[in-house]
C-alpha cells in the first residue's frame, strides 16, 4: 500500500521545493508523475525545471509528448499513470487519484500559508488515514530541510 505524505509549504512555492524533491525520487530510481490543477501550472513547471539549477536539469516531459512512456518525470494534469510512475506528486490541489494504492509513495505539496489548502490537506489526510493509508506529515525547517512531524 502507498505512503501518503503531506509536504507543508511555508512561504515556499513548489518550484522552490520541488526539484529537489524530484531529484530525490530520481536518485532512487524511481519514475515520478507530478499532477498540477492547471495546464498552465504545468507550462510554468515545465519550463522551470530545464533551469532550476546552473550545473543541472531535471529530464522530464509532459502528458502531451509522444514520448511520455519513457520520461522518467512527466508532467500532467490528468490521473493517468504514462511513465509508470512509482511516485505521485500533488501540486496546487490537484485531486488524489482514484488508484493512490498503485503507487508506492504519494506527496501532497499543500501552501501552509492558504487556509483553505490546509483545510484540503487535513480532509485528505483524514480521508487517507480512513482508507488505511500510512500518512506522515513533514514541515520544513529553519535551514531548508525537512522534518517529520508526529
Amino acid at each position: 500500500m502507498a505512503e501518503i505524505f503531506f509536504y507543508q509549504l511555508k512561504g515556499q512555492t513548489p518550484e522552490q521545493v520541488l526539484p529537489a524533491l524530484l531529484q530525490k525520487s530520481l536518485e532512487r530510481g524511481w519514475r515520478v508523475v507530478v499532477q498540477a490543477s492547471s495546464e498552465e501550472r504545468v507550462e510554468a513547471l515545465d519550463a522551470h525545471l530545464w533551469t532550476w539549477r546552473d550545473d543541472s536539469f531535471l529530464p522530464h516531459g509532459t502528458w502531451r509528448d509522444a514520448d511520455a512512456a519513457r520520461q522518467p518525470i512527466v508532467l500532467t494534469v490528468n490521473e493517468d499513470n504514462p511513465n509508470g510512475a512509482a511516485v505521485r506528486f500533488l501540486v496546487e490541489g490537484a485531486n488524489m487519484p482514484a488508484n493512490a494504492s498503485a503507487y508506492q509513495r504519494v506527496v501532497l505539496l499543500f501552501d501552509g500559508d492558504d487556509p483553505e489548502a490546509i483545510e484540503v490537506a487535513r480532509s485528505r489526510w483524514g480521508q487517507a488515514k480512513s482508507a488505511g493509508f500510512e500518512v506522515t506529515y513533514w514541515q520544513a525547517d529553519d535551514r531548508g530541510g525537512w522534518r517529520r512531524q508526529i
